[in-house]
């Protein structure tokens, strides 16, 4: 894994990745669009203090903009923390750090146990980041844990901030429409992700991150739920145009970028697609891990 030089850490800033969609001193797009409050305002740049604790910071944030340069030991697709965090973690509605941190120690039902926040950030490598867990310890998961615990500077602990996570989206009363979800992407996403869904590469790296595929999230990512990635798509989606998508074409399109194949649920038992989706898939949220669409059975993988 790369270390940092003080060259190095001004990168955070210039890294040309997604997240650069919205300026650090641009608070505009940090209230909560769908409850109509103010919202909680994390601190800038400006604000960090010139020690050891602002350089590591900003170690986090370099990290966290342009993880597969810098915890490239830890990552195994195309995906960059910021790309389900936008504006390097900041922006309401989006999962922001902010909203997430203060929420920590906490039950998940997804491993059935207490996570500490460390834990947490481990979950999200090896599922939406298709990799391995760097150590609780590690230099990766301390410069990770002081970025989000700076943006939280000033939140209150325990308590659920608006703004927090996606707002949620109701579900068609009709059900999601797998076919009109493709001339959605057509329209509205392939600009940016291609029309097979591989995203957009710059060099070596994505500018915009594949949805499916090789180099995308893994079938254990919190994305792969339909209903999560409606409510991603609803808020923030096309890239600088959110909620401009009805609520039937974010669930759409979320169904039809989820009914391609992607990396195994690392959590597979047995080798057997049925037995996972029974321990893990069938009661959480909307998914289509082990279910059949056009004839072809989802969740084999691909390595």
């Amino acid at each position: 894994m790369k270390r940092f030089t003080p060259a190095l850490l001004a990168l955070s800033v210039a890294v040309p990745a997604i997240a650069a969609d919205i300026k650090m001193d641009d608070q505009s797009q940090l209230t909560p669009k769908a409850t109509g409050q103010v919202g909680f305002q994390p601190p800038l740049e400006g604000d960090l203090p010139d020690n050891a604790y602002g350089k590591l910071v900003q170690e986090g944030r370099a990290i966290f903009v342009d993880t597969q340069k810098y915890a490239a030991d830890y990552v195994g697709n195309g995906m960059n923390c910021t790309n389900c965090h936008l504006d390097q973690g900041r922006k309401a509605n989006s999962a922001p750090l902010w909203g997430a941190y203060p929420m920590y120690p906490a039950y998940r039902k997804k491993n059935n146990k207490v996570n500490s926040y460390a834990e947490r950030v481990q979950g999200c490598f090896q599922f939406s980041m298709n990799g391995k867990p760097p150590a609780a310890d590690s230099h990766v998961i301390n410069a990770l844990t002081a970025y989000s615990y700076w943006l939280s500077t000033g939140a209150p602990t325990g308590q659920e901030l608006p703004g927090r996570a996606y707002p949620e989206v109701p579900q068609p009363k009709g059900g999601y429409d797998i076919a009109k979800g493709r001339e959605v992407y057509a329209a509205q996403c392939a600009v940016c992700h291609g029309d097979d869904g591989q995203g957009q590469k710059a060099g070596d790296g994505y500018v915009f991150p594949p949805l499916w595929g090789r180099d995308s999230f893994n079938w254990g990512a919190g994305m792969h739920r339909i209903n999560t990635a409606a409510a991603f798509i609803k808020e923030n989606m096309p890239l600088g145009k959110g909620r401009t998508l009805s609520d039937d074409e974010a669930w759409n399109v979320a169904a039809f970028m989820n009914s391609h194949e992607r990396p195994q649920d690392p959590r597979l038992i047995d080798g057997s697609i049925a037995k996972t989706r029974e321990k893990y898939h069938a009661n959480d949220g909307v998914n289509l891990y082990g279910m059949e669409v056009n004839g072809v059975l989802l969740g084999q993988g691909i390595k």
